[in-house]
């Protein structure tokens, strides 16, 4: 692996700012974000009034704890555009979310948001150790789904080599992996790991190939993760962060020379962690859900959106702007169990801890009676043999057991035994209980 320390001519001047000037640059745009988003979007205007705040009150960065909240239900009640707040006709572009829960949330770009979004992908990119002439095989899907164009502005707005590969085809990516050589792939984890296994049942080994670095997003994804994935490839796997609503993938990345967690752009997106039952905001440190204002979009600036995410606001290091930590899990993926919170990464940790265990892995919710059963499907590696599958499934069982609180029936498949997307995100829970 290949680690890529930037030089100071490297950084933009906002990511060694300091902290003063940052906080200027941002209370400066915020009142403009707030402002726009009053005047030009009913929703907004009608929340703001109907909470007695007014743009006007924002006097300091802590008065954003007065404005009202938005949360995917807004997005949805005011699909499609009721949230755009300029002409549609300066619209320039329209991504979309899947819609599978319901109406897709539907997200708007002026050219200037377009050029916005794609600086940040090149900012997070070079973070990752990405520079000019890079060769960047891109296996996000394209479409509506923010993933694939976002990560093909950003690179070629760095002066990158593009290969627009998507999703699927595991076997051409593979191909096309070994033809091209580009140095980066740009990825969900899960389809990386697909990757590696194309690889090997084509008898050729990922860590020998060109690729130097992984960046990866889409997905929650642990430590553990990331060293399975290091160790198979024989790269450096960045964690990339973004969503849809606020802009897509861009939001925030990790720098190569200390991989402690997503930088946030915080000169574009200005961050909160909030207490996900209360909406008290807390301080950096503090573990809760993520939430971010835009500050310069022009088609649809969102006003303190609740990502639903779990991670907490960590110092500067690399970079003058805060990290997040790990995303834990999503406060809306959380399971219950018998009343046990579980989130699929605190198993998908355990699972990566046994040698004998691919990173693979499902989990079955159902119903017995009033209680609640968790079955965790996860495949043996090749070459371990089912003889000892009895004692590594009571391992895995009672290291789920201690470290996570809840009791579980762990099934070993095969490999390959758990179904691959060829799409990207991986479907990781399967709950069959009876719709309340």
């Amino acid at each position: 692996m290949v680690q890529r320390t930037p030089a100071p001519n490297d950084l933009e001047p906002i990511e060694r700012a300091s902290r003063d000037e940052l906080q200027a640059l941002q209370l400066e745009r915020l009142k403009w974000s707030l402002k726009h988003a009053y005047e030009n979007v009913k929703h907004y205007r009608d929340a703001f009034d109907a909470k007695g705040v007014h743009p006007d009150d924002l006097k300091s960065l802590s008065d954003l704890a007065k404005f009202p909240f938005t949360d995917k239900k807004t997005l949805r009640d005011n699909y499609p555009f009721g949230l755009f707040a300029v002409p549609r006709e300066k619209v320039v572009r329209v991504h979309a979310s899947s819609g599978t829960t319901g109406r897709p949330t539907v997200v708007g770009y002026t050219q200037k948001d377009v050029d916005m979004w794609a600086d940040m992908v090149a900012r997070s990119i070079r973070a990752a150790g990405g520079r000019a002439g890079d060769m960047v095989h891109i296996s996000y899907g394209y479409g509506l789904f923010t993933g694939g164009l976002g990560a093909h502005y950003g690179a070629e707005r760095l002066g990158c080599t593009v290969i627009p590969m998507s999703g699927g085809q595991t076997e051409k990516q593979v191909q096309l992996i070994q033809d091209f050589k580009p140095s980066i792939i740009m990825v969900t984890p899960s389809y990386m790991l697909n990757i590696v296994e194309e690889f090997q049942r084509q008898g050729l080994e990922c860590a020998e190939s060109s690729l130097k670095v992984g960046i990866f997003g889409a997905e929650p994804w642990t430590n553990a993760m990331r060293g399975e994935i290091e160790q198979r490839a024989g790269i450096d796997a960045v964690d990339i962060y973004g969503l849809s609503e606020v802009i897509g993938p861009g939001v925030a990345s990790e720098c190569i020379e200390s991989k402690d967690g997503p930088v946030i752009w915080e000169d574009h997106f200005y961050p909160e962690i909030i207490d996900p039952e209360t909406g008290e905001v807390l301080p950096d440190g503090e573990e809760g859900e993520l939430v971010f204002t835009s500050l310069s979009k022009e088609a649809m600036p969102v006003v303190r959106y609740r990502t639903r995410d779990l991670t907490r606001l960590l110092p500067p290091t690399s970079r003058s702007m805060r990290r997040i930590g790990k995303i834990t899990g999503r406060s809306d993926d959380m399971l219950i169990i018998r009343g046990v919170n579980v989130f699929p990464t605190q198993i998908e940790e355990q699972i990566c801890k046994l040698p004998k265990l691919e990173p693979q892995y499902q989990l079955v919710v159902s119903r017995d009676g009033h209680l609640d059963k968790l079955e965790v499907l996860v495949e043996l590696r090749a070459g371990i043999a089912r003889s000892d599958a009895g004692d590594v499934a009571r391992e895995l069982e009672h290291r789920i057991k201690t470290n996570v609180g809840v009791s579980t029936k762990v099934t070993l498949l095969g490999p390959g035994g758990i179904e691959r997307t060829a799409t990207g995100k991986a479907k990781r829970v399967i709950d069959k209980r009876p719709k309340e």
